[in-house]
């Protein structure tokens, strides 16, 4: 094969956005475009080959999002249900043996099987395998090119019932798509060269590649050799992620792998697909006494800060403990500070300006606080200082909090006097010569919550979830999401995704007093909490709240495990790890306990 010979035909419309004077073969864009062929792309040389790529209609048919299948072997289709341990016993083993050998062999491989969907439905799946060898001859991946159609057979009742529309979809998908495929095949076979690869390196490098996504940096590397070689460049790598995520999260990961260089393309791959996410338990000295639960942490660079809680008899403490990552043996210390706030519990604490420790709100036996308390831990020696902010919100506890831009402090509900719940949201800029408090007014707000949190994404976009929330005179724990943009002119807070809206599947069970991260990628994670009849903290769910069409889906994480609580503290370490402390099971107090979850592999220099 030339060095340039197409396998498989681009995408048109990312050939049209890299040259409007260049037409592509017509016959072969109108093919594309009227077949609806299901694409796989799986990695032949890792252990049992894993699925690094499904397109939009695999998604559609089958039921299952490509986030779901990342990473897993596509047998998966031949088990009924999400459940099913086994190969159906419909699903003929001599064509299973086929397409073994051909994948084996390297011999591409034409036929059919049964397959099901995500909701046990049957399918005829007309399969085309097709081997990816590189310069030695050695099998790179596999692509699978799929016609499915509805399986006119008895396996007993669906899981669940099939959308119309996919009903309607299945009877055009039986008529001719599968000679509409070879019919490509025959083109791209005649097709002496592609227009496209007659660009420069250096144009299909920076010009194309760096400005799609990761996923789709993978298809291309595997339309040909040419390809292939330019997506091997960790250099366009990184201006991959960076173009995905922004330059401030790449400088990010830089700073935290410590000067050792990054690998880009796999960074890229374990924070799309999450499939390097893991548990660890940490292993550090001195503790923090007394025992408390209801306290608040943060993280200033690589150093964990702990305030406040609730002792033993509703003691309020009023104590500063720092964990230093960066020591050889990391060891909680009781710092010397000078005029701490009121002890509290159930307050917020926030990292502004790179040092700053900031204390908002919380209670004391029979009293609320919405003072404002600040302190630079480089400062020696530290020293707590109260911020008059003028027009306060009103006195609360169990809010939730976040940080804007790294200088501004913005607060959310909870629960004021007599236990009323607030649904109102303040901001502070704390980088300013007298600082005032500006309440955000919008037309509409979610049902006021306690106990809920308040995650930053892209920018000035935040999410709110979960939480203890009032429906009418009952309150509820709510699985419900909604995000507010602060930069618009007139914010508006939009539900997103949840359990009370018809048709929400996947989400998470309903909870308060949970963990809410915001990852490198843009995405929100969520688990633990208080949740009725639950006692699982394994549950690990996702969302991306700019996407299209947002979901939820779970993600399970390897390692250790923490022990089942609430109201634990977390922050995010570097750029891809979450340290997560203490909490309350039941009557239990978890607190000299740490956790870490890393979302990727060999990035950041600690644990």
């Amino acid at each position: 094969m030339e060095d340039s010979a197409p396998i498989m035909h681009m995408q048109p419309h990312i050939v049209s956005s890299v040259a409007a004077e260049w037409e592509p073969n017509m016959r072969l864009r109108m093919l594309l475009h009227s077949s609806p062929c299901s694409l796989v792309v799986t990695d032949a040389l890792e252990l049992d080959h894993p699925i690094i790529y499904v397109n939009s209609i695999f998604e559609e048919v089958t039921g299952y999002k490509a986030e779901e299948i990342l990473g897993r072997n596509c047998r998966f289709l031949q088990k009924r249900g999400r459940f099913a341990q086994r190969r159906h016993p419909l699903v003929d083993a001599t064509t299973v043996s086929e397409i073994m050998k051909c994948i084996r062999e390297g011999i591409v491989f034409h036929g059919e099987i049964l397959n099901f969907r995500k909701d046990g439905t049957p399918l005829r799946n007309k399969l085309c395998l097709t081997p990816v060898l590189d310069d030695n001859g050695t099998i790179t991946h596999v692509i699978g090119v799929q016609i499915f159609a509805e399986a006119n057979i008895d396996v007993g009742p669906s899981y669940s019932l099939v959308r119309k529309d996919q009903d309607a979809a299945s009877a055009h998908w039986t008529q001719g798509t599968f000679k509409a495929h070879l019919e490509v095949q025959e083109v791209e076979a005649r097709a002496p060269s592609c227009e496209f690869l007659q660009l420069s390196d250096e144009v299909i490098s920076y010009n194309i590649l760096a400005l799609v996504t990761p996923r789709d940096v993978s298809c291309l590397g595997l339309v040909c050799r040419r390809l292939h070689r330019l997506t091997k460049n960790d250099d366009i790598w990184k201006s991959v992620c960076e173009n995905t995520w922004g330059r401030a999260a790449t400088r990010t990961l830089e700073a935290g792998a410590g000067g050792r260089r990054l690998e880009w393309s796999r960074l890229a791959r374990e924070l799309t697909t999450l499939e390097a996410i893991t548990w660890r338990k940490w292993k550090v000295g001195g503790s923090v006494e007394p025992l408390r639960c209801n306290f608040s942490t943060c993280a200033v660079g690589n150093k964990l800060v702990l305030f406040g809680g609730e002792g033993a008899n509703m003691q309020p403490m009023d104590d500063t403990f720092v964990l230093d990552l960066d020591a050889p043996h990391p060891e909680w210390t009781c710092i010397d500070v000078k005029s701490p706030p009121p002890g509290r519990w159930g307050h917020s604490l926030s990292c502004l300006n790179g040092s700053w420790v900031v204390v908002f709100g919380g209670e004391r036996s029979d009293h609320l606080f919405n003072d404002v308390f600040v302190m630079d831990l480089n400062e020696q020696p530290p020293t707590w200082r109260e911020i008059r902010g003028g027009a306060s919100p009103l006195p609360r506890v169990w809010h939730s909090a976040c940080t804007l831009e790294g200088t501004k402090l913005v607060i959310a509900g909870g629960s004021g006097v007599s236990g009323v719940l607030l649904s109102d949201i303040y901001i502070l800029d704390v980088s300013i010569d007298g600082p005032i408090w500006q309440e955000i007014r919008v037309s509409w707000t979610p049902p006021s919550r306690l106990g809920h949190t308040l995650t930053v994404y892209g920018g000035n976009k935040m999410l709110m979830f979960g939480g203890l929330a009032k429906c009418g005179s009952n309150r509820f724990r709510s699985s419900d999401a909604f995000t507010i943009d602060l930069s618009e002119m007139e914010p508006k807070w939009t539900y997103l995704v949840g359990s009370s809206l018809p048709g929400s599947a996947d989400v998470p069970p309903p909870r308060l007093d949970h963990v809410a991260l915001e990852l490198t990628c843009g995405r929100v994670l969520i688990f633990g909490g208080s949740m009725a009849g639950s006692d699982s903290t394994s549950e690990i769910f996702v969302v991306d709240p700019a996407s299209e069409n947002p979901a939820w889906r779970m993600v399970n994480a390897a390692g250790e495990q923490p022990k089942y609580a609430w109201g634990r503290g977390t922050c995010v370490i570097g750029a891809t790890k979450a340290i997560v402390l203490g909490g309350q099971a039941g009557e239990e107090w978890v607190l000299n306990e740490l956790y870490s979850l890393s979302l990727a592999n060999k990035v950041d220099q600690h644990g």
